[in-house]
């Protein structure tokens, strides 16, 4: 038991960095990338929101099939196997010539990128208990917040130029994440997994776990503000670098845009995780940052000059801190906890890249009617998130003080 208290402090620094470099930087190099590989591929905006939104189409399939992997064979191997899919998949990205081969290669990539999350969120699972589970939880949304600013700051505006263009820089990003596979190989599990993953138990099977949690009511209502939190950030992450350009600010200033709102997300995560832990309301704090959020996007629509950084950094300084009390929030509910935490995360996930998914193209095609107009589409579905929020019983969801 004293080993393993020293050795999760470890576990839980790879899991970070394999948050940051394997998953969150490798996605957000896509959006700053897009205006250098829509002009290389000849690509229309609309073609570009749909590409961006087959990362969550391909969540549809291996979401809810990553968590009962993860569930019944352990996050050990279940990461391990993640990491060096996903950095074959995305350097894959790097030999796209056409919209249907960058779609199916965006498509693998996030069959993997929408199971390593979950499963990095079951180690917090099985290695913290308690009063530690939710800043273990911050900081891996605090890894993601970190490589999501690492690849909108660097991949367009250092990376492509010094490494010779936006196909190199995805053959980069692969390389690192199939080196994350080797520590993976090498952890050993925790005593506490092997206590509570199913695989443990011969009897446990894919059915029976998926059954226990669709019996929840609070999955399918988390899974449901997800869909509308989650959507609209995501539509908003891939239009914003477009956006800013389509009206006059230059390349540097609109990437700097993003990377400020996943700068301050990174800032603000691990406080706003600990302050609702000693608080004992995760509920209220979720509420809150889907009411934020709504209001930061929809912000957009009308904001012109320094009001647009205002409202960009608003919607950042909660989208990480909304992710790390939502995973906690989840792993609490109390017929989940650790031995189904990855197949609830899947279902809940699940429901939500149905919201990732439609939210960048039907945003986008929005654009023909004013380019402001796709901020009010995903404002509506942070307000959708925000009202599923509400209908949570308090009682359900209780924060471990």
């Amino acid at each position: 038991m004293e080993g393993d208290t020293r050795y999760r402090w470890a576990i839980l620094a790879l899991s970070g960095a394999t948050a940051t470099l394997a998953v969150a930087a490798p996605s957000m190099a896509m959006p700053v990338l897009f205006s250098e590989i829509a002009e290389d591929l000849q690509l229309t905006l609309v073609q570009v929101g749909a590409v961006w939104g087959m990362v969550s189409f391909a969540g549809l399939f291996a979401g809810l099939a990553g968590g009962l992997i993860g569930d019944r064979f352990g996050t050990k191997r279940t990461l391990a196997v993640a990491c060096l899919l996903i950095g074959a998949f995305g350097a894959l990205r790097g030999f796209a010539s056409s919209l249907l081969m960058l779609a199916m290669t965006v498509f693998l990539t996030g069959l993997l990128s929408a199971t390593i999350p979950m499963n990095l969120h079951k180690v917090c699972a099985v290695w913290f208990q308690k009063d530690r589970l939710g800043m273990a939880n911050a900081v891996i949304s605090g890894g993601m917040a970190l490589g999501f600013m690492i690849g909108s700051l660097i991949s367009a505006t250092f990376l492509s130029p010094w490494l010779g263009g936006w196909r190199n820089v995805l053959f980069v990003y692969g390389g690192i994440a199939i080196l994350l596979a080797i520590p993976w190989a090498l952890t050993r599990v925790s005593s506490h997994e092997i206590r509570h993953t199913n695989g443990a138990h011969p009897s446990a099977t894919f059915l029976r776990s998926f059954v226990h949690v669709a019996k929840q009511r609070d999955v399918w209502i988390f899974g449901i503000a997800l869909f509308g939190v989650g959507g609209a950030v995501q539509g908003l992450l891939g239009y914003l670098p477009l956006y800013l350009r389509t009206i006059q600010w230059l390349p540097a200033q609109a990437d700097a845009a993003l990377a400020g709102f996943h700068t301050v997300s990174l800032i603000a995560v691990l406080p706003l995780a600990l302050l609702t832990s000693r608080l004992g309301s995760r509920l209220k704090m979720l509420i809150a940052a889907a009411l934020l959020t709504a209001c930061g996007i929809g912000l957009l629509s009308v904001a012109d000059g320094l009001i647009i950084w205002v409202a960009v950094l608003l919607v950042g300084s909660v989208r990480d801190g909304f992710m790390a009390v939502y995973m906690t929030s989840m792993i609490e509910i109390p017929s989940i906890g650790a031995a189904y935490t990855g197949t609830a995360l899947g279902l809940a996930m699940t429901v939500s890249r149905i919201g990732t998914m439609i939210s960048p193209p039907l945003g986008n095609s929005l654009a023909v009617y004013g380019p402001r107009m796709p901020f009010l589409l995903w404002a509506g579905m942070a307000l959708i998130g925000f009202l599923a929020l509400i209908v949570l019983q308090r009682p359900r969801i209780r924060a471990h003080a």
